[in-house]
């Protein structure tokens, strides 16, 4: 089972591209890169496939050192025609596996500029910052996340629902079936194979063993994380506590009730960030264009993926059957998620969203998050209930020169008029949670038709 991707329609712009360099494809282990560029290449006549976790894959890199005779040397163990190289496709999967691959990318783009080449490779963050001369400025990246709530209604085959949630703004009559379908993401997350397995079996039964191998498997990555055995228990920590803390914002020092300080916790985050299993989060305390992170104060913690997250928890039982998921654990499930639905639309760039803080000893205030449009700064909302409960929010448009508003819930799709507890009026859109991927795009019909 091949699941269509938002990242196969940027494959074919890469493709037709007559200045395109060679490829890297980067993301977490597990979230279907090369499952990926299998299907992509489909689109080539030939297509020349590598493993450098295999030793004979790894010796064409070992053995020669000049992209010529690497070349010439796969297409001859290959049968291909020589002359074929801009209908070949050469994918270098585990090129981290190999430093002399990684040096050599930049040479494709020099030497053989008519083949297409892809590489991707798990921990590929590590291994480039071990190689001394890096490609830069002669590869493009590309990056690959879980599946999110769209491509997840392709993988399962609601078409029908597909078209409703593309629909902008989203028919009535689809609101229930969406949020039933959102609802069964939630709780079981985007990553490949318990899709995979979930949409064959129909059923909840057979997905722990496929968490638990996942999880296993970036337990195991620890070693090749870590330098030292003090840097490795610290990193197996964060690994075993990160998800109880996603309710709230985190300090490095004695992290998950430990004794380590703030410097081995804030190192070993970023190696779990390089690996792309946890991200942090930072909030900003801009109201304007641009947007940045203030790293001095305490960030989120970000999963990789939230079904991950239920599985630690040992909360997806009781999420079965709820059609209001907005409290679960302490509340801060669906606003992780949407965050990670915002993520996912980031193929061509690494970038994260941000929270809004502002902390002051008598008036502190977070937005769950902020969306730039614009000369713009939106404020969005993640909460059920009545606008007038709205604190942060109301904060946030007190002090902006707009009026724009955004409300993410569990109830129907709905533009109104509001005012804030200073009397300042301002235009709310209410998004049901199904919409995440699409906030972009109701942001550009909102402030277009509103004002």
């Amino acid at each position: 089972m091949v699941f269509k991707r938002k990242i196969s329609e940027y494959l074919f712009n890469w493709k037709n591209d007559d200045n395109r360099k060679p490829l890297v494809v980067r993301g977490a282990r597990q979230v279907g890169k090369t499952t990926v560029i299998d299907a992509f290449a489909n689109t080539y006549k030939h297509y020349i496939s590598l493993n450098l976790e295999k030793s004979s894959d790894r010796l064409f890199f070992e053995s020669y050192d000049d992209i010529k005779t690497i070349v010439e040397s796969l297409f001859l163990t290959h049968n291909i025609p020589i002359d074929e190289a801009k209908n070949t496709l050469l994918f270098i999967d585990e090129i981290q596996e190999s430093p002399s691959a990684i040096k050599l990318l930049r040479y494709f783009y020099e030497d053989y500029p008519l083949l297409n080449v892809i590489a991707a490779g798990s921990l590929l963050e590590f291994a480039i910052k071990k190689v001394q001369s890096f490609p830069v400025g002669r590869i493009e990246y590309m990056y690959l996340h879980p599946l999110n709530f769209s491509e997840y209604l392709e993988a399962i085959g609601h078409n029908t629902a597909r078209e409703q949630l593309n629909h902008i703004p989203v028919n009535t009559f689809a609101h229930n079936t969406l949020l039933d379908l959102f609802n069964e993401y939630a709780i079981i997350g985007g990553m490949p194979e318990i899709v995979k397995i979930f949409n064959e079996k129909k059923s909840f039964t057979y997905l722990p063993k496929i968490y638990e191998s996942i999880w296993s498997t970036y337990r195991n990555d620890v070693e090749k994380y870590s330098n030292t055995p003090s840097e490795r228990n610290v990193i197996k920590h964060i690994i075993s506590t990160a998800h109880l803390y996603l309710d709230k914002r985190i300090k490095f020092q004695n992290f998950g009730n430990s004794n380590y300080r703030s410097r081995e916790v804030k190192e070993a985050m970023l190696k779990l960030s390089d690996a792309r299993i946890i991200q942090l989060i930072y909030p900003t305390t801009d109201m304007e264009v641009p947007v940045k992170p203030d790293i001095k104060k305490a960030p989120r913690l970000q999963f990789l993926d939230t079904g991950l997250v239920n599985y630690a928890l040992e909360i997806q039982a009781g999420m079965i059957g709820k059609k209001d998921l907005s409290a679960s654990f302490k509340g801060a499930l669906i606003p992780h998620l949407l965050t990670q639905e915002l993520i996912s639309l980031n193929t061509v760039r690494d970038k994260k969203p941000y929270f809004w803080v502002r902390e002051k000893n008598q008036a502190s205030s977070e937005v769950d998050l902020v969306y730039s449009y614009k000369n713009m700064v939106i404020p969005i909302e993640v909460k059920s209930g009545a606008t007038g409960s709205l604190k942060s929010l109301h904060q946030f448009i007190d002090r902006v020169d707009h009026s724009y508003a955004v409300r993410i819930y569990g109830g129907q799709f709905i533009i109104e008029k509001a005012k804030t507890p200073a009397g300042k009026p301002y235009i709310l859109m209410n998004m049901p949670y199904y919409l995440g991927t699409k906030i972009p795009e109701y942001i550009d019909y909102f402030i277009g038709n509103y004002s």
